[in-house]
C-alpha cells in the first residue's frame, strides 16, 4: 500500500541549533506523527522537531512545525496474473 502525504512546515519555529552538517550537507531531525483519524482542518499528520532522550525524559514540550494532508493513496490490490479467465469472482 502507498500513501503521499502533502504537509509544510512553518521555517521560523525552526531551531537553528537542531542543524547538524555532514560532508557539506545540512540535516534537520524531525518527526513525523501519523494519526488515526483526520483532524477538523483534514490534516492527517503532523511534523515537530525530533526530541533527544533527555528532552523527553523532561517532558519537554514538542515543538511543531507543522502538518499535512494525506492527497493520494493506492489500497486496491493488484489484479492476479495466474487468472486466464474473464469472469473474475463469479461463483461458476
Amino acid at each position: 500500500m502507498g500513501t503521499i502525504i502533502s504537509a509544510s512546515i512553518d521555517l521560523a519555529k525552526i531551531d537553528k541549533s537542531k542543524i547538524k552538517e555532514v560532508n557539506g550537507a545540512k540535516y534537520y531531525p524531525i518527526t513525523i506523527s501519523i494519526n488515526d483519524e483526520l483532524d477538523k482542518f483534514g490534516n492527517i499528520c503532523s511534523i515537530s522537531t525530533n526530541q533527544t532522550k533527555e528532552e523527553r525524559e523532561a517532558k519537554a514540550k514538542k515543538q511543531y512545525l507543522g502538518n499535512g494532508k494525506q492527497v493520494w493513496s493506492s489500497t486496491a490490490k493488484p489484479a492476479s496474473s495466474s487468472s486466464t479467465d474473464n469472469f473474475g469472482d463469479m461463483p461458476f
